[in-house]
């Protein structure tokens, strides 16, 4: 049995919003309204294996701040955004925390570093 879904393509600026079919298996048979080459792609990875970047913060002891930005350097499965969130919340770093400083190598397996975005002075 095929099934239609519809998805709003996020890679340029145009916003296509793409009729994609499926197949029983999860494969992407057909992509209507995709204005760029780069829907297609787009659509089969969004039904296969939808990845997100991941944005969050993690505690800092002794800085002029008690959090610091953090994100994915590669987007991640989505299906593991929760449970990286959640795991960023056991880390604490001492300060100074400088900027692009790796967090966390590897989170969850899926081959992300968690990097800081900002760099946290010693309080």
């Amino acid at each position: 049995m095929k099934t239609d879904k519809e998805i709003v393509c996020i890679i340029c600026p145009n916003g296509c919003r793409m009729n994609v079919i499926i197949d029983e298996q999860n494969k992407v048979i057909q992509v209507n309204n995709a204005l760029c080459r780069n829907g297609r792609t787009y659509a089969e990875n969004e039904i296969q294996c939808p990845m997100r970047s991941l944005t969050s913060t993690v505690k800092v002891k002794g800085g002029i701040m008690p959090l610091v930005s953090v994100r994915s350097d590669i987007p991640v499965p989505r299906e593991k955004i929760s449970e990286a969130v959640n795991a960023l919340k056991k880390y604490e770093l001492a300060a100074p925390v400088e900027f692009h400083q790796v967090v966390v190598n590897d989170i969850l397996g899926t081959g992300a570093n968690i990097i800081a975005t900002k760099q946290v002075l010693k309080a």
